[in-house]
């Protein structure tokens, strides 16, 4: 068996700190979510759609985009559906496949709940920092992101050219 790579002083920092960002600023951003009848995973649903073409993305498509699994995305998507703020379709270039649109009331919703969630973005992650510590910190967490996904928003240039 091999000896485990144990974290160094700055690691173990860095992991500490990430911890107390997850498990302390996560359920004040929650608050503010729940308040609006919504959870952290169905407002990136929500953000996912308006920021697609049409506001309609294949179910694949947004589970990836939302960070999180199909089976999650569908579990989601039900109170979504429900409140009418998403529509659920057959994919009409795939009629095995579904797609899914925002709609007049989903986009309400986000546009109700997002000027509170940035402002408790810029409160709990950014106002402590210096702007060369929001570049460090931008920079570290998207090298960290492109490492778990492919979303386009975390390749370097050259692999965007390329």
């Amino acid at each position: 068996m091999t000896e485990p790579r144990w974290l160094n002083d700055t690691q173990q920092q860095a992991w500490q700190g990430l911890l107390v960002v997850f498990l302390r600023a996560m359920p004040e951003v929650e608050r503010t979510f729940k308040a609006n009848q919504l959870l952290a995973v169905q407002y990136g649903i929500l953000v996912a759609l308006a920021d697609a073409p049409a506001q309609t993305l294949r179910l694949t498509e947004l589970a990836d985009l939302a960070n999180t699994s199909q089976s999650r995305l569908t579990h989601r998507l039900r109170d979504l559906v429900s409140r009418g703020d998403v529509e659920i379709t057959k994919d009409p270039q795939d009629r095995r496949a579904k797609n899914a649109t925002l709609t007049k009331s989903g986009k309400q919703r986000l546009e109700a709940v997002a000027p509170q969630h940035v402002e408790d973005i810029q409160r709990l992650l950014f106002d402590p920092l210096s702007p060369q510590q929001t570049t460090a910190l931008s920079n570290a967490l998207s090298t960290i992101a492109a490492n778990l996904c492919n979303h386009q928003q975390f390749q370097t240039e050259s692999e965007r050219l390329a």
